[in-house]
């Protein structure tokens, strides 16, 4: 029970047997006198693996330790080579292991896939997931990484860096905005007392950034408080704390009064300047506060230290500009604007700021320019108010005598002149600029320049006038580094080559450098517009983290180089090009905040986040960048494409010194080694999964380890084509433009993928479930002493689940609108037939309405109506989702210019009668407006055509927002008597509570599901997409007036939605989601629509997809139902599982049903009886192997029991369910509180468990009783 500590000399994972077999293997002793490793050498290396990796550089003997780790490389590939790849898949991860921790990532990632593609049961090796977590980590593909980490959990949550894990899940998370999930794992992380990457300190201030980037002010200044009273609190990380705060209280209103808001900010801000005096950062902030008071002369100071202390920023420039234009100096304004859009083509703030002072200027024709090219900005979040400044200035411009503007002399000059101005002189001091890399990747927006008339050469690559120039530039113009906007790389180009015989060595190597620039830059240009905004240079803020030797930190705006190196367009980029974590988290409408990592940073580290600087009003914290992909990816390596696209791969990520050593790793022998680069190489982790659809998908096979992966495919072929055309396997061909997307995309482009599915695992029955309990319990005696039984009792390990690919063959399009099952009811005899009950609860039938069931069965809806539930308790709590109005089958973003499948759907809370008032009230007001339609119903028409000829695109908006009264708990009988009792009246198979329904069985409340809801809604109220808690079925009832419109599609194609939300940076399981119909017909998905009308009943079966719309204004009551099928047991508890595996809590406690479901219900049925005696079997030999294990390390384990109506216990840390043996702490115990925590979680906290005492809820003889009572019966009726 001891805790799990890394060391170098032994291997602490179940798994190191396995690999010290693998390392003994590596005595390379060879008649040719090749290298051997000695017997001391060999027992070394077995306990090294990818658990080491970052902490060999902090190990006393790290040298010594790398000296043999590459030794062993050397060892292994000769073996490798002379067997010619014939050996054992152990001998692969080993090797894969020992690349790591030498950091040699490609060759890593080589063996890791080997060794996937020999093991059938990788997912076993934890070990292996983790270094392979790691490797797609350091290539920045996010998807795979948190994969790969996740089923590391999910296989072993005792995992030794689980620490680490959690760290890198809560970065990750929080680049790809899942703020909800970034926060858990950094709570995890923090928790853990083991070692990891970052500092605890570290952590906390990421969480304070969460919350801040979040919008939760008052949290975020709390937990920044709190680290500011950290002893010995590193300088650094103070310095940022108190530019956070200072940056809060200048941008949030709720901190307080504008004066004392300023007031406390230039405090902060000050202080952060005493720490770190070098933050360019800290001063801009400074200066815009100076400016928000009328400190002109103190702002301009700030300024200028901001420009002196860090490289330049447009954000700067556009702030000297609003400075200059309020003090009348519109020419000064104007420079300082043009250097903003300069060095950021994409600044919407300082092209909206320049089109404003143009138009002060009275210079139309200028400021329409300006304000075109904000539109055009990613980032511009006014979009709907510019065009329609537009418009008007256009229409201005119409009705100018012809000749009026040539004639009139301007105070300006136009934006095409302006673009060659000098910076004012008094701001230059230290005018940064674009390093020799960023130029490479500078690539104009295509519709910046027609509108400007602009040349085609790159403003950063632009030369500036000579009395531009400053004396520190003069110095810098020799470095291609420090180059600041001096000649055009092409140009120079040009020249190396005219004169390539005459060069000496330091222009031949100049002119590598800039062929291989040029290269890069050639290629950005054919991504297309996906890569047009590049990001200026900002400020690196960092400090020292320990053994962050491979974390690093984050930085505003784009990461800091010296250049690039010299390398063919075929070749992988070098680690520190490769390996950067980056995440763009806008901050006061700005770029945002950028994470970057970098393999070269040695010494310090920063993972502390700088805020962005932005003109703008917005408070910090806002939306995401939407450039974000792009920034991650823009240096990743390009992939080497034929010319027809079929064959692409990512070279070098197959690097070895020996190329024959590379095609042993994929596969290939030594005659296809000179096609190597262009070869398929294994993904580690399948794209697809095939789900069984014949009569035995409800069997035992996916009990707990979800649904079935498809069987391994027979080696790949070249054909392409063929694969493509297989359900189980389909060869993905990597698009030079999909490295732009790789983050969000279910498809990474490292590595090229071959569809590999997971094994398939189905425990034996015979040898399992209808053993005893005798049997059982014998079988895992001891095992706290003696490790695991070889019993075949002992069932192994499940597979990681994984969502279902979608149906093959696919479904023709004309089948993708089907009708909707429904079903007429005229009398209450229709109602009570036993073949409905067998319809709705039919898998083949994802949704049934049961049409006019209110009148059949004569249900007083009235009772539910908003003036009776006024009346009964109008002071009832109900929760308020505060969203947009838009059309049903769209979702557009805030601004109406793009879909999107994130929908806005922000919580607060009323009571009904307030709600009820807010429903009435919008009523009378929909009646006015249609009214006021009628009456200018022709004007209206014109003024929408107008609207929409500007763009020549479709848009939207700007959108009303509307509230949506939802999750009203209705389950005290005692305020609800006589609307629950009217419910009885439904057929027993939709009843909130019977002996059929699995949920009745659950022992206590759980809200929503064994308990009624209501809905109170208005047009346009929204439910989004999701399926129900544990898939289980639900009942909705519309009580009406108005009516819902409903979107449904089958839970086969769930996987499919999941990939949309992975693609779209959001978590299916909790974010708030509201699908593109149009995408979903291009993916071949079916979604049943429909109108569901007062009295209407909708039975949502079984893990089916569903999102809601209120078309008119009414009311819904809705609950859950559990049929007793093997069906929906088999589908709760893989929605069980995948929770676990995601770190989401399942409403439902699974474990506990199971055994209340042995103990009150008789089964009949095989399928469902074998499911449930699986699980009790599991559970069984859990209980009893913890208990042993217990007992031989001493601790006590008091016993606690269980009172009626008790819930089932969740550990209070990471959710999982925790059942009969509940650690708790002891303060925790001698309080009476029972803070429950897992045995993982109570050992991460204090590896001997000295803080906890163990108590039991249930007798060991007790369980065993319902173990041996539970069998299958004959056929009984319900």
């Amino acid at each position: 029970m001891k805790s799990c500590a890394v060391s170098l000399a032994t291997n602490t994972t179940a798994f190191g047997d396995e690999e010290k077999m693998a390392a003994r293997k590596a005595s390379c002793e060879s008649k040719d006198g090749s290298l051997s490793l000695t017997a001391e050498e060999r027992e070394a290396l077995g306990g090294l693996d990818s658990l080491l990796f970052g902490l060999i550089k902090l190990h006393e003997d790290g040298a010594r330790i790398k000296t043999l780790l590459g030794k062993a490389v050397c060892c292994y590939e000769s073996l490798i080579l002379k067997a010619e790849g014939k050996v054992e898949s152990d001998f692969f991860c080993q090797l894969g292991h020992f690349n790591l921790l030498l950091e040699d990532y490609p060759k890593a990632l080589s063996a890791y896939q080997r060794y996937y593609s020999l093991q059938s049961d990788y997912w076993k090796n934890a070990a292996f997931l983790y270094g392979l977590g790691l490797v797609y980590f350091y290539y920045n593909a996010f998807h795979w990484a948190i994969k790969a980490f996740q089923e590391v959990l999910y296989v072993d949550p005792s995992f030794c860096r689980a620490k680490e894990i959690h760290l890198r899940l809560g970065l990750m998370f929080k680049v790809n905005t899942d703020y909800e999930s970034s926060l858990k794992h950094f709570q995890l992380a923090l928790i853990d007392c083991n070692p990891c990457t970052l500092s605890s300190i570290e952590i906390q201030f990421h969480i304070a950034h969460l919350y801040e980037t979040q919008r939760k002010y008052h949290s975020a200044k709390e937990a920044y408080e709190q680290l500011l009273q950290t002893e010995n609190l590193p300088v650094q990380i103070k310095a940022t704390v108190l530019q956070h705060l200072g940056w809060m209280h200048h941008n949030v209103d709720l901190l307080g009064d504008k004066a004392t808001k300023e007031s406390y900010a230039i405090q902060y801000l000050q202080k952060s300047l005493e720490a770190d005096p070098n933050s360019g950062q800290s001063w801009y902030f400074l200066g815009r506060c100076y400016s928000s008071i009328g400190k002109v002369q103190d702002a301009f100071v700030s300024y200028r230290q901001s420009i002196d202390k860090s490289e330049a920023s447009a954000d700067t420039w556009c702030s000297i500009g609003v400075l200059y234009q309020q003090q009348n100096q519109p020419m000064d304004a104007l420079q300082a604007y043009i250097c903003a859009v300069q060095l950021d083509h994409g600044h919407a703030a300082a092209w909206v700021d320049l089109g404003t002072l143009y138009e002060s200027c009275n210079q139309p024709q200028d400021a329409i320019k300006c304000y075109l090219n904000a539109t055009r900005s990613r980032n511009c979040n006014n979009t709907c108010t510019l065009v329609g400044r537009i418009k008007f200035l256009q229409a201005q411009l119409c009705n100018l005598p012809q000749g009026s503007l040539q004639n009139k002399t301007k105070l300006l000059p136009s934006i095409e002149e302006a673009w060659s101005l000098p910076i004012p002189a008094e701001l230059t001091s230290r005018q940064g600029g674009m390093n020799t890399a960023q130029q490479a990747y500078k690539v104009h927006h295509p519709n910046i320049e027609p509108v400007l008339g602009l040349s085609q050469t790159p403003v950063s690559q632009q030369s500036l006038p000579v009395h531009m120039i400053t004396s520190s530039q003069v110095d810098c113009l020799s470095s291609p580094a420090k180059k600041k906007r001096t000649s055009s790389p092409t140009k120079h180009l040009e020249q190396l080559h005219t004169n390539k015989d005459n060069l000496n060595p330091a222009q031949n190597l100049m002119l590598e450098q800039l062929e291989s620039q040029f290269l890069l830059m050639q290629q950005e240009l054919q991504k297309g517009p996906s890569s047009h905004f590049s990001r200026p240079n900002d400020e690196q803020c960092l400090f020292s983290t320990g053994p962050a030797q491979y974390l690093q930190a984050a930085s505003t705006g784009i990461q800091k180089q010296t250049g690039l190196q010299t390398m063919p367009a075929n070749s992988v980029t070098q680690g520190d090009a490769l390996n950067h974590l980056s995440s763009h988290i806008a901050t006061s409408g700005g770029q945002g905040v950028t994470f970057t990592k970098e393999n070269k940073l040695a010494g310090s580290r920063s993972l502390v986040p700088a805020i962005s600087r932005h003109a703008g009003d917005t408070p910090n914290g806002g939306s995401v960048v939407k450039g974000l992909s792009n920034h991650v990816q823009q240096r990743m390596a390009e992939p080497v494409c034929s010319t027809n696209h079929e064959d692409c791969t990512s070279p070098n990520l197959l690097v070895s010194d020996n190329p024959q050593i590379s095609a042993l790793l994929i596969g290939k022998t030594n005659e296809s080694v000179g096609t190597a680069a262009c070869d398929q190489v294994n993904n580690i982790h399948p794209a697809l999964h095939t789900k069984t659809n014949n009569s035995d998908a409800c069997s035992l096979s996916s009990v707990i380890a979800t649904t079935t992966p498809s069987p391994k495919p027979t080696e790949q072929t070249t054909d392409g084509v063929n694969s493509l055309k297989s359900p189980h396997s389909r060869l993905y061909t990597v698009r030079r433009e999909a490295l732009q997307n790789l983050q969000n995309s279910k498809n990474p482009d490292l590595p090229l993928i071959r569809h590999k599915s997971g094994p398939q695992i189905i425990p034996s029955m015979s040898a399992s479930i209808y053993s005893s309990s005798t049997e059982v319990l014998k079988a895992c005696r001891n095992l706290g002493k003696n490790g695991l039984s070889n019993s075949c009792i002992l069932l192994d390990k499940c597979p990681p689940p994984r969502p279902p690919i979608s149906p093959y063959p696919p479904l023709p399009k004309d089948k993708l609108n089907p009708p909707t099952p429904s079903i007429y009811l005229e009398n209450k005899r229709d109602a009570f037939f036993p073949p409905l009950h067998q319809f709705c609860t039919n898998p083949k039938n994802p949704v049934t309405v049961i049409r006019g069931l209110a009148g059949a069965l004569k249900l007083d809806l009235g009772l539910f109506s908003t003036k009776t539930l006024v009346e009964a308790n109008n002071e009832h709590t109900v929760e308020v989702r505060t969203q947009l109005l838009q059309p049903a089958d769209e979702n557009w973003d805030p601004t109406g210019t793009r879909k999107i499948w994130r929908c806005e759907s922000n919580r607060s809370h009323t009571t009904i009668a307030k709600y009820a008032q807010y429903q009435a009230s919008s009523f009378q007001e929909s009646l006015r407006e249609e009214n006021e339609k009628r009456m200018q119903h022709k004007e209206y028409l014109d003024n929408e055509s107008t609207s929409s000829d500007f763009s020549g695109e479709k848009k939207k908006g700007p959108f009303k927002t509307i509230k949506f009264g939802t999750n009203i708990d209705l389950s005290d009988y005692k305020k609800w008597k006589l609307q629950l009792h009217e419910l009885t009246k439904l057929p027993a198979f939709v009843r909130v509570v019977s002996a059929g329904n699995l949920l009745s069985h659950v022992g206590h409340t759980i809200l929503g599901m064994n308990t009624v809801q209501l809905y109170m809604k208005v047009p346009g109220s929204r439910t989004p997409g999701h399926q129900e808690n544990n898939n289980f079925c639900s009942v909705n009832i519309n009580i009406g007036p108005g009516d819902c419109e409903w979107f449904v599609v089958p839970e086969d194609y769930w996987g499919v939605l999941n990939d949309f939300c992975v693609k779209n940076n959001l978590n299916f399981l909790m974010s708030n989601w509201w699908p593109n119909l149009e995408e979903l017909y291009e993916a071949n998905v079916p979604v049943y629509r429909f109108l569901q009308r007062p009295g209407d009943l909708v039975w949502i079966n079984a893990g089916t997809v569903h999102w809601v719309q209120a078309v008119g204004w009414c009311n819904n009551i809705a609950w859950n139902v559990g049929p007793l099928t093997a069906c929906q047991y088999k589908l709760a508890v893989e929605r069980y599982e995948w929770n676990k595996l995601q770190s989401v809590k399942s409403v439902v406690p699974m474990i506990h049903l199971s055994w209340n479901m042995a103990r009150n219900i008789k089964v009949s049925d095989p399928k469902l009886f074998e499911m449930i005696k699986y699980c009790l079997l599991k559970v069984l030999n859990q209980c009893q192997t913890l208990r042993e294990a217990l007992i031989t390390a001493g601790k006590e384990i008091i016993w606690h029991g269980r009172t009626n109506d008790e819930p089932a216990h969740y550990c209070s840390i990471c959710e999982v369910e925790v059942f009969n043996l509940l650690f708790v702490s002891n303060e925790s115990n001698s309080q009476k509180t029972y803070i429950v925590h897992c045995q993982d979680c109570a050992q991460k906290a204090n590896g001997n468990l000295d803080n906890f005492v163990v108590l039991e809820q249930y007798k060991m003889d007790d369980l065993i009783q319902v173990y041996d009572q539970f069998t299958l019966v004959s056929e009984i009726s319900i």
